[in-house]
């Protein structure tokens, strides 16, 4: 199965609550006016679109309509894809891999439940499938056990080197030992996994801050991907999160996953919208192959 028809798979669940809801009031109209946009717009924040990026979304279609003369309603739809694939267009972006013999760092982010750790062990995969074959993981959630036995488990697995301290150690203590032995036995990859405890929120942050602060005090310059990984299952609370991680550690990228599992895929459009951090990952399965760069074209041909 092509990648398409995988994505296309993924997102059957979206694209029924949002583009099959939107078909089937479009095919009930026989002209486009106020109350036909009325009924889209309730459609469209049903689907996680959420209210300042849908009343954008509309406003766009407002004025493409007047200025267009468009009156047939089986129009909207094109009309919707065009403006989501020019809007997610400007939200995608690539990771950052360096090419100057320097290992690549990651710190990834993510509440406890979001796919972070699981993320960390299909980007570990894919690294090491594309020639990046010498790979650290930093077990820097200490908070629970089982964590950094999760992700012994990936580092076994992957074939990537583990480093890790005792439960309940100083997560930027690991952070910083990861960072220096990347750096001294010539790693080309550095991914660090960080606590997700969001009940204990203050604490997190300034744990997450002074991680990002020793890290970058060991590579004498900027992280290469603060990478948030989002649960797409979340739909509005999502978007929360991510503005309170990005408070805390300036992202660089998000990681949209469990797409596959959820109707509410939608949030990808508040998210560019709202927020102007890159979307650079989408997942879409258990697989490691089904987590891959978002690339906006993609997305849309999917959804519509």
């Amino acid at each position: 199965m092509s990648w398409l028809d995988r994505l296309k798979t993924g997102l059957k669940r979206t694209q029924q609550r949002l583009v099959g809801q939107v078909t089937q009031l479009l095919s009930s109209r026989h002209r486009i006016d106020e109350e036909l946009l009325e009924e889209l717009e309730a459609i469209l924040i049903g689907a996680d679109l959420g209210t300042d990026a849908t009343l954008a979304l509309l406003d766009r279609v407002r004025e493409e309509v007047r200025q267009r003369g468009l009156q047939d309603p089986q129009e909207l739809l094109q009309l919707l894809a065009d403006i989501l694939r020019q809007q997610l267009r400007a939200a995608q972006g690539s990771l950052a891999l360096r090419q100057d013999g320097q290992p690549t760092v990651f710190l990834v982010l993510g509440v406890n439940g979001s796919g972070k750790t699981t993320t960390i062990a299909k980007l570990a995969q894919r690294f090491r499938s594309d020639g990046r074959a010498r790979i650290t993981l930093a077990a820097a959630d200490t908070f629970r056990a089982a964590a950094i036995e999760q992700l012994a488990i990936w580092a076994e697995r992957t074939g990537a080197k583990l480093i890790k301290h005792r439960p309940g150690a100083d997560p930027s203590a690991v952070a910083y030992d990861a960072t220096d032995y990347a750096l001294n036995h010539g790693q080309d990859m550095l991914l660090i996994d960080t606590a997700g405890r969001l009940h204990t929120k203050h604490n997190l942050m300034e744990e997450l801050k002074k991680i990002n602060r020793v890290v970058e005090k060991r590579l004498e310059r900027p992280i290469d991907e603060r990478l948030l990984v989002l649960d797409a299952t979340l739909g509005q609370n999502a978007l929360s999160q991510a503005r309170l991680f990005n408070e805390a550690v300036p992202l660089t990228g998000i990681a949209l996953t469990k797409l596959d599992g959820t109707g509410k895929g939608g949030i990808i459009v508040p998210i560019a919208q709202e927020l102007h951090i890159p979307v650079k990952l989408i997942g879409v399965g258990e697989s490691a192959d089904d987590l891959r760069d978002f690339v906006a074209d993609e997305f849309v041909e999917a959804l519509f």
